[in-house]
């Protein structure tokens, strides 16, 4: 994540909000360290930040040098920081078997890392002492994914080696199977651990955690909260508004859906529940705006930067497309939490209860680091790293002159810290997901799914685009955003590139449909870690959330099927034209999932609603025309019906 968790300032609300993270945040199970020994594991995560970005702006060195030594680090501070199990751990306290962990499988990368060009000058000839270092560093960090990540992607990736030494590579010899397959996951940088997502997050992905992790202590995520309550707190239902403005702006800087949920929602749940909302409801639109927050420019989560890699375009031509979907998923939020608060009648916040707008004003100056580095990454003129690292020194300015919140070498050194443990988890991913893509692509299995599912969709892509939000979905129940990508990536974007979905709308929308996993029952984390906030029933939360954020589950349609929506092939007059449309077709998707509009809708004019929406959503002259004029005749309707008789019904 590109932040840690918000700290509450009582004792009581942060040891609640440490337990819920601990319970749905797989990050957040760490070793407990008091004293001394805090102090040294926090300056060996602080010097792995400092050697990330030493390693990002100023080594030369070999690509198998650079990779292999971060991975090194990752799995030595990993074992440092994640124990083998969930639960009470004891303080100051590291098993002996976790040290033996440590040591050799940090060492298998650091023995790559010191023999690299004897390794690379025997080709694919591995002595028998290589092949047993590789085999050690894969499980070693297998295991290590499962303590910070979780079992299900163990269970994939497993099923996709055994695959490989079973049945993908044509060799009899079961020793030979076992050599050629650690050489290509093991020890090159073309398929398996120290590839394309390991290289992406070495590169991009390292620099701005810190950065995150930098920002979080400008306290700019209160800032936020504080200026998104002064602006839209005092409308009806405000502190539900809050909580869609919030997440929207954190999200530009945030990418876990569990973090963002738990750090804004301690604040907005409690504050929804007092304002009338039910605690479903409450809890389930902090779970749909804080899951956005990975698809909202200028940082959309870790997976962004590796679609970019995938593709081969600038991130910054990235973050201009997808800037029009994410308005459109969170106005679908923030317009359904508005027809519930009318709905129900509820109220927006007391003027005694909302912050002052002046003495906020004057702290705009804390946007100053996203300003900086929105006006580099937009400009192209920059690398994102460079950018990232000039945001960096924004960040510790602006906190030098935050007179409330002050940064101190000492918080410098915290950020720093907190930077080299945020890189763990995604790092840890990363290389799995590469041992994942490598098999995929070294068995030739990801050609037998591409023509296995064109066989079975046919001519129709639909089809085949409903088989691969299934499979982003299920798959991202167990796995986190940034594998879910990598894996999607290789098997079933190449499906929709082959039936016509163009490159960038393919990788959108597999991206889009691993991040709403997080909100899918059965497995919803994010709408799980609400829920508990808010004292909720988890499963209702999770199925509100999944109504709440229905943007997300149409407009990846929308953008495959007609990529004018992600300003491709299109001219100025007609993304204008779409941004109109769009906006008022989610307004209509919203309001027939709530059943108001301007007051209560019976089930045809729902219906109706529904499909006008979704025709004014989809781009293209007729079917604009077509859904404003049903649009029309819902709201002539409304308008013509008597509120005091109108029967609610229910569908």
């Amino acid at each position: 994540m590109f932040f840690s968790k918000k700290k509450n300032t009582e004792a009581v609300e942060n040891m609640d909000l440490d337990a819920v993270m601990k319970k749905f945040d797989r990050e957040s199970n760490t070793r407990v360290w008091e004293g001394v020994p805090k102090i040294i594991i926090n300056c060996v995560l602080a010097v792995f930040s400092l050697f990330c970005i030493y390693v990002t702006f100023f080594a030369t060195w070999l690509d198998t040098v650079r990779l292999s030594s971060f991975m090194g680090c990752i799995v030595f501070v990993g074992f440092l920081v994640f124990p083998a199990k969930k639960g009470i751990q004891k303080t100051n306290s590291m098993p002996w078997y976790d040290i033996i962990l440590l040591i050799v499988g940090s060492g298998s990368f650091f023995y790559h890392t010191a023999n690299a060009m004897t390794i690379i000058n025997q080709g694919s000839r591995y002595e028998l002492h290589q092949i047993i270092i590789g085999i050690i560093g894969v499980l070693c960090l297998l295991e290590l994914c499962r303590r910070c990540v979780g079992i299900p992607i163990i269970i994939v990736a497993l099923g996709f080696i055994v695959y490989a030494l079973g049945w993908g590579l044509t060799n009899p010899d079961m020793w030979r199977r076992v050599s050629v397959f650690v050489g290509k996951v093991f020890y090159t940088t073309t398929s398996g651990v120290l590839s394309t997502p390991v290289n992406t997050c070495a590169k991009f992905i390292a620099i701005f955690i810190i950065f995150g992790a930098f920002l979080e202590r400008t306290g700019i995520a209160d800032f936020f909260i504080k200026i998104s309550n002064s602006i839209v707190g005092r409308f009806s239902g405000g502190p539900a508004k809050v909580a869609v403005v919030a997440s929207a702006l954190e999200g530009m800087v945030s990418g876990s859906s569990v973090a963002n949920t738990v750090g804004s929602g301690s604040v907005t749940i409690p504050l929804m529940k007092k304002t009338g909302y039910k605690p479903e409801f409450a809890a389930a639109a902090e779970a749909s705006a804080s899951t956005g927050g990975q698809i909202m420019p200028p940082i959309m989560g870790a997976a962004a930067f590796l679609m970019a890699e995938n593709i081969g375009v600038p991130y910054s031509n990235l973050v201009v497309r997808a800037i029009l979907p994410a308005v459109l998923y969170f106005l679908g939020v923030f317009i359904t939490v508005h027809l519930e608060a009318k709905k129900e009648g509820l109220r927006g916040l007391t003027k005694d209860e909302l912050p002052r707008f002046l003495p906020l004003l004057k702290k705009t100056y804390l946007l100053l680091p996203l300003i900086i580095l929105i006006a580099l990454v937009g400009s192209g003129s920059r690398s994102i790293a460079f950018a990232a690292a000039i945001a960096i020194i924004a960040a510790i300015v602006v906190g030098i002159f935050n007179k409330e919140d002050r940064i101190t070498p000492k918080r410098i050194w915290e950020a720093l810290a907190a930077g080299g443990q945020g890189m763990i988890t995604v790092a840890v991913a990363c290389g799995v997901a590469g041992i994942i893509a490598g098999t995929i692509t070294m068995t030739g299995l990801a050609n037998v799914l591409i023509n296995g599912i064109v066989a079975l969709a046919g001519d129709h892509v639909i089809i085949a685009l409903f088989l691969t939000m299934l499979c982003c979905i299920v798959l991202g129940m167990g796995v986190p955003t940034t594998a879910n990508y990598c894996i999607m990536a290789a098997t079933c974007a190449p499906i929709l590139v082959k039936m016509g979905v163009p490159d960038i709308a393919a990788h959108f929308f597999v991206f889009y449909f691993g991040i709403v996993a997080d909100l899918t029952p059965p497995v919803a984390l994010a709408a799980y870690a609400g829920a508990a906030i808010a004292g909720a029933n988890p499963m209702k939360t999770a199925l509100t959330a999944t109504k709440l954020a229905i943007g997300a589950f149409i407009i990846p349609y929308v953008f495959a099927l007609s990529p004018a929506m992600l300003f491709i092939d299109t001219t100025a007059p007609e993304v204008i034209l779409i941004c109109i449309t769009s906006v008022i077709g989610m307004f209509a998707v919203s309001a027939s999932l709530e059943g108001y509009l301007l007051h209560r809708m019976k089930w045809f004019e729902r219906i109706a609603s529904l499909v006008g929406g979704l025709l004014l959503i989809y781009p293209g002259l007729k079917t604009d025309l077509i859904g404003l004029g049903i649009l029309a005749a819902v709201v002539i309707v409304q308008l013509l019906t008597n509120k005091k008789t109108d029967t609610v019904l229910q569908v």
